[in-house]
C-alpha cells in the first residue's frame, strides 16, 4: 500500500488574523498602548475570554464602551465561524463544525457525562496520517491550526457547555481533526495555555488533557520532555507490524515496537498511565490471536487499552466489529493481565466520527454548486 504522508508544515495561503491566545500578555500590552489603552486592560480582556468564555469584546463591559471596537478588531478577531452545530444523545453530545478565515473546515464535539464534559478538538484542518479507515484521513492535510484556532475551539466549546446546561468544561481531548504531534510547535503552546491559570490561560487541569498520536516517536519524546502531565494516547490499531503498515500508514517509518518503546518512555517520565487507542474493525484486526499479542506487548506496562467500536463512514467497506467478536477481544486482554475498557459510542446521528461532518458539509456545497 503506497500512502503519500504529509509531516512537513503544509503552506499558510492566507496569513491569519492576529488573536490575543497567539500572543503573550506583553504583546497583547503592546498592541493595546497602540491603540492608547492602559496595560492592565491585557489582563482584563484575557481574563474575560479565558476565564469567562466571552469571544467578542463588544460585550466584555469592563471595558470602555468606546474603545470595545477597535479593541475586538485588534485582538479578538472571529477565528471560527459556525456552519453547523448538531446535538444527539438527548443534547448530552454537541458536534460543530466551524470555518476558519480561509474557508478550511474543522470540527470539535462536546460529550457529557455525569462526572464530567469533555471536549474533543482538532489540531489540523484534515489530515495527512491517510488512515484509511478515517474520514479525516481520506480527506487528506489542508493545513496546521494556529494556537489561537486550537484554543478558541476549547473557549467556544466550554461556552456552549455553559449556554446548553450541560455544566463547566473540565477535559479536553485531542482527538479531533488532524495529528497534534504533526503540529507540535502550536500544541505546546496550546497546551500551556489550556493548562496555565488566568489569566495566562484557561486553567484546566494538565491531568484532565488527553493528547492523541498514532505514533510520531520524536514528537512523543519532546512531549515527555514538557513536564506536562498529560494523558499520552496512541492510536494503534493492531499490534503487528504487517496490518499496522496498511492501516496506519505512518508504520513505515516507525514500527510498533518503536512506537511502545516511546510511550514506555513517556509513562516512566511522567508517572502517566499510557492509554492505547485500538479501532475494532470486522475482520480486520478483531482476531483472537491478535488481542493475545496485544496482551503479551502491554503485559506489566503502565498502560490501558481503549476499544472503539468504529463508526463506519458512509460507503467506507470498514465496518464495527460483533459485540461477541468485540467481547472475546476483551477478555482475552484482561486474561492476559491488560486493563480495557470499551469507549461509550457518542453521536452516530450527527455524523459523529471523525471527519464525517466536515466531509458531509462539503458533499452538500458540491451538489449546491451542481444545481
Amino acid at each position: 500500500m503506497s500512502v503519500a504522508l504529509t509531516l512537513s508544515e503544509p503552506r499558510q495561503r492566507v496569513k491569519p488574523p492576529r488573536h490575543l491566545a497567539d500572543l503573550s500578555l506583553g504583546e497583547c500590552q503592546d498592541v493595546l498602548a497602540e491603540l492608547g489603552q492602559p496595560a492592565f486592560r491585557a489582563k482584563q480582556i484575557r481574563r474575560q475570554y479565558y476565564a469567562n468564555h466571552l469571544t467578542d469584546a463588544s460585550a466584555m463591559t469592563d471595558l470602555p464602551a468606546s474603545a470595545r471596537e477597535d479593541i475586538g478588531k485588534a485582538l479578538l478577531p472571529r477565528l471560527l465561524n459556525p456552519v453547523r452545530v448538531d446535538s444527539c444523545d438527548g443534547g448530552e453530545t454537541v458536534k460543530a463544525a466551524w470555518r476558519l478565515h480561509d474557508n478550511a473546515l474543522v470540527e470539535s464535539v462536546i460529550m457529557s457525562y455525569p462526572d464530567r464534559v469533555t471536549a474533543c478538538v482538532s489540531s489540523q484542518a484534515g489530515c495527512g496520517m491517510a488512515c484509511p479507515f478515517c474520514a479525516t484521513g481520506q480527506a487528506g492535510l489542508t493545513r496546521n491550526l494556529t494556537t489561537a484556532e486550537i484554543v478558541d475551539q476549547v473557549v467556544h466549546a466550554a461556552r456552549l457547555s455553559e449556554e446548553r446546561g450541560l455544566g463547566r468544561l473540565s477535559h479536553i481531548v485531542f482527538m479531533g481533526m488532524g495529528e497534534p504531534l504533526a503540529n507540535w510547535a502550536r500544541l505546546k503552546k496550546a497546551l500551556r495555555i489550556i493548562t496555565s491559570p488566568n489569566p495566562e490561560g484557561i486553567g484546566l487541569s494538565a491531568r484532565h488533557v488527553t493528547v492523541s498520536t498514532v505514533g510520531l516517536v520524536p514528537a512523543i519524546g519532546k512531549l515527555a520532555e514538557e513536564g506536562m502531565p498529560v494523558t499520552l494516547a496512541v492510536s494503534l490499531h493492531a499490534p503487528d507490524d504487517e496490518l499496522r503498515d496498511e492501516l496506519v500508514p505512518i508504520n513505515t517509518r516507525w514500527k510498533v515496537g518503536e512506537v511502545l518503546g516511546a510511550a514506555w518512555d513517556y509513562a516512566a517520565k511522567t508517572k502517566r498511565r499510557v492509554s492505547i487507542e485500538y479501532a475494532m474493525i470486522r475482520d480486520v484486526n478483531d482476531q483472537p490471536w491478535r488481542a493475545d499479542l496485544l496482551a503479551r506487548k502491554l503485559a506489566g506496562k503502565l498502560a490501558h487499552v481503549n476499544l472503539i467500536p468504529l463508526n463506519p463512514t458512509p460507503g467506507s467497506k470498514w465496518d464495527a466489529s460483533p459485540a461477541p467478536v468485540q467481547d472475546e477481544f476483551v477478555a482475552r486482554l484482561r486474561a492476559g493481565g491488560v486493563p480495557v475498557t470499551v469507549r461509550d459510542t457518542r453521536g452516530q446521528e450527527i455524523d459523529g466520527a471523525c471527519g464525517q461532518l466536515a466531509a458531509a458539509i462539503r458533499q452538500d456545497q458540491r451538489q449546491d454548486a451542481a444545481k
